[in-house]
């Protein structure tokens, strides 16, 4: 009788069935990170397109002069420069 159950105890059933949960658990997640992988689903292919220097440097002459930094003929003199 000392061998009763074939010698196992409550302790490797448990173990079994925690090993059982990640072993799918990880198969589950290897099999979601390859579909993902293959199909594209979470990257990013859109990428900006690159603002010009005197487009730039146009939106920072508005900002200023919409902030009040500037006068107005400050602006036109400043956007005539930066046109031609």
């Amino acid at each position: 009788m000392m061998w009763w159950g074939q010698g196992f105890s409550w302790g490797w059933m448990l173990f079994g069935g925690l090993m059982m949960i990640l072993f799918w658990g990880g198969l589950i997640a290897l099999i979601v990170l390859a579909v993902r992988g293959l199909t594209g689903v979470g990257s990013s292919t859109v990428t900006p397109a690159p603002a010009s220097a005197s487009n730039s440097a146009l939106r920072i002459l508005q900002e200023r002069y919409a902030r009040g930094e500037i006068t107005k003929e400050e602006y036109e003199d400043m956007r005539r420069d930066l046109e031609t």
